[in-house]
């Protein structure tokens, strides 16, 4: 798995063979370019110790009702209405304020905010629980759907 996102993201090159995009090859694409196309979404979330809004809109793309309709389907409501900051809530160092679903369902729902055409989802769903899991495959199925994911797993139901 390790292999493939770095070959995919070009951190290593390939000595044979090829990875294509819509049929070019990745190596034919400048590597700004080419990683401006995927997202990851990691075992362990990555979060930044700064506002809601700020971990699932780094870019500052994305409408307040936009990220709200999208709260709304990930199932992150009360995450919003528990502080009266809302989305100008802060997080805490690596997200100690929130549980792992919580953290995971931001990381998904910032993947989905970036609108990459390519969503590499490594472990993502390893350390959650069964409905946050559910929330996160309906997620995939209704808002990648452009996209192409790539999903790395050791569970056979993942």
């Amino acid at each position: 798995k390790s292999t493939l996102c770095l070959a995919l993201c070009r951190f290593i090159e390939p000595f044979a063979g090829d990875i294509a995009i819509d049929g070019v090859s990745i190596l034919k694409v400048g590597l700004a370019d080419l990683r401006d196309r995927i997202t990851v979404v990691p075992q362990d979330p990555a979060l930044f110790e700064h506002t809601l809004r700020f971990n699932l809109d780094p870019d500052g793309k994305a409408s307040d009702a936009e990220i709200m309709e999208l709260i709304h389907k990930a199932a992150l409501t009360n995450l919003v209405q528990r502080d009266p900051l809302g989305l100008d809530a802060m997080v805490h160092v690596k997200g100690g304020n929130l549980s792992s679903g919580e953290k995971q369902l931001i990381c998904i729902c910032r993947a989905i905010l970036r609108k990459k055409k390519i969503v590499v989802m490594d472990e993502a769903t390893a350390n959650i629980d069964v409905q946050t899991e559910k929330t996160i495959h309906d997620l995939i199925k209704t808002e990648f759907r452009s996209s192409t994911v790539l999903t790395v797993a050791h569970r056979l139901n993942t």
